[in-house]
């Protein structure tokens, strides 16, 4: 019978230590996440398509500002974009992103709650 690690996706499953591109590609997507502005967008961007009047309504911050992080985000490859009549809509590139976004956060619910960490 396999082990669990043997039925788990090949994507992960990392059994020989990742080549520096690898860890490179990861630390500056961890970097984009880094900023609590960009993270609120992407966690709007998790439930779905938008653009920018609701992502800037969502996190609060300036037209401006938020269209700066989409750039930035779009440019990285971490969001798409599409053309819908005069409106720019955004998404999320993969559901990768969306899980690494949403853990994330989930994470940050024990530190800030207090309750306890679980696998």
């Amino acid at each position: 019978m396999p082990t669990s690690d043997e039925r788990a996706a090949p994507s992960l499953v990392h059994p020989t230590p990742p080549e520096h591109e690898r860890l490179a590609v990861a630390a500056g997507i961890f970097a984009l996440l880094s900023d609590p502005t960009r993270l609120h967008l992407l966690w709007t961007l998790a439930g779905g398509e938008a653009d920018v009047g609701r992502l800037t309504e969502s996190c609060g911050a300036s037209r401006t500002a938020v269209s700066q992080h989409l750039a930035k985000l779009r440019l990285a490859g971490l969001v798409e974009s599409r053309r819908q009549s005069r409106h720019v809509i955004y998404r999320l590139r993969d559901g990768h992103l969306r899980r690494l976004v949403l853990e994330a956060l989930n994470h940050a619910d024990h530190v800030v709650t207090g309750e306890p960490f679980h696998d």
